[in-house]
């Protein structure tokens, strides 16, 4: 008898330790994608919140989830105890209980200072719209979104002629997108090029300057040959660019014209990106020259609110001389301001009496993706620096 009751102690005890690991693994992945979710869609709102407050010309400002610590407590009790019931009360039947808490600790930090002015007011930079391109990205989607203006050379006259990114602007914005179209219609066609200039840099030096000493410091990185007759070395490297759009491949260019461009583009900052479309290639039937400039995201931002009623975009339909192209939405991402709360919408936020969400289309979803773009450019603009500034925890 007192070896039953042993017995069944043990699978008494082997069955609440198994059910205490099950419930504790259940609880951990239904947090982890509970906070997971929470968090993508607090940072959704906040954009959505945003454009609103740009809309009605109110300060932008973000809140962001820096920290979640989450402690987690799980009870189990076992007992033995007798049937109280029937003609079986002297027998032994087990007794098992168990017991979850969870305890989150949520820490917030205010975006300000030098992270706000990196983040929100700072213009992104080549290299991050060339990263995008890459990933497969619809260049006109995203040029929508980035491009400030753009800056085309006129050949016949030589001067610069500006089209701006903004409905108040009517010729430019009109120019602007029918530029984007045109890169859109080259990207369909596989022929568009968003890569560095590479160039190689030679001069030469004396070979008596030439010491092990500083062939093994100064002259490490670069490429040394030497010429007998002049007693000298040519010493050459490859120089990494600026960033273009083409519609040829750079590499076919000689190294003297890849230099000649690099140094006209280099003369820009860094968020112009360089733009050369040229005849006999794919796209040549409307030859471009010249730089786009990217906005900051808060441009962006206020460029997407203004557009909900103070500079609404309207259609522009494609150069005569661009291909046809499969999508051209007169909104780069149209935002709805309705005074109830839309019905069926995945997102949507309140504020100054209306509710705004991402506009649902039939067929082919271009403001969600546009939106999924906006998200993308949010999460590219993080400040990598310690945080200065206050953080709010909040225990749960």
């Amino acid at each position: 008898m007192i070896f039953l009751r042993s017995l069944l102690w043990v699978r008494i005890t082997v069955i609440a330790f198994l059910i205490s690991g099950c419930a504790s693994n259940r609880a951990l992945d239904h947090a982890v994608i509970a906070y997971d979710t929470t968090t993508a869609n607090s940072i959704s709102k906040q954009l959505l919140l945003n454009i609103a407050r740009a809309r009605h010309n109110q300060p932008m400002h973000f809140t962001a989830i820096s920290n979640i610590a989450a402690t987690y407590k799980f009870a189990v009790n076992v007992g033995i105890g007798g049937a109280v019931t029937g003609e079986r009360g002297n027998l032994l039947v087990p007794l098992i209980g168990s017991s979850a808490e969870e305890n989150p600790t949520v820490s917030i930090s205010p975006m300000q200072g030098e992270e706000f002015t990196h983040r929100l007011l700072t213009p992104f930079n080549e290299q991050k719209l060339t990263l995008l391109l890459r990933q497969g990205y619809d260049v006109d989607s995203l040029l929508r979104l980035m491009g400030a203006e753009l800056r085309l050379l006129e050949k016949e006259s030589s001067k610069i002629s500006v089209h701006n990114n903004r409905p108040s602007d009517s010729a430019g914005y009109t120019v602007f997108r029918q530029v984007v179209s045109h890169l859109s219609a080259i990207q369909d066609r596989h022929a568009l090029h968003v890569e560095p200039l590479y160039f190689q840099r030679t001069w030469s030096v004396p070979a008596a300057s030439v010491t092990p000493e500083t062939f093994s410091t100064t002259y490490k990185d670069y490429s040394l040959t030497y010429i007998e007759n002049q007693r000298a070395y040519l010493v050459s490297k490859r120089v990494n660019g600026r960033v273009m759009i083409t519609n040829y491949d750079p590499s076919t260019l000689s190294n003297d014209e890849r230099l000649k461009l690099h140094t006209e583009a280099d003369e820009a900052p860094a968020n112009d990106i360089f733009l050369d479309i040229r005849k006999g290639y794919i796209g040549g039937e409307y030859p471009l020259h010249g730089r786009l400039r990217l906005r900051s995201f808060h441009e962006i931002l206020t460029f997407i609110g203004r557009g909900i009623n103070e500079e609404p975009e309207f259609n522009v339909a494609p150069n005569p001389l661009t291909p046809p192209v499969t999508e051209n939405p007169a909104h780069t991402l149209e935002i709805a301001e309705t005074s109830q709360a839309p019905f069926g919408a995945d997102l949507s936020v309140a504020s100054h009496g209306f509710y705004y969400s991402v506009r649902d289309q039939a067929g082919y979803q271009w403001n969600k993706k546009a939106f999924s773009l906006l998200y993308q450019l949010f999460q590219l603009s993080v400040y990598a620096e310690e945080k200065s500034g206050p953080i709010i925890t909040i225990s749960k």
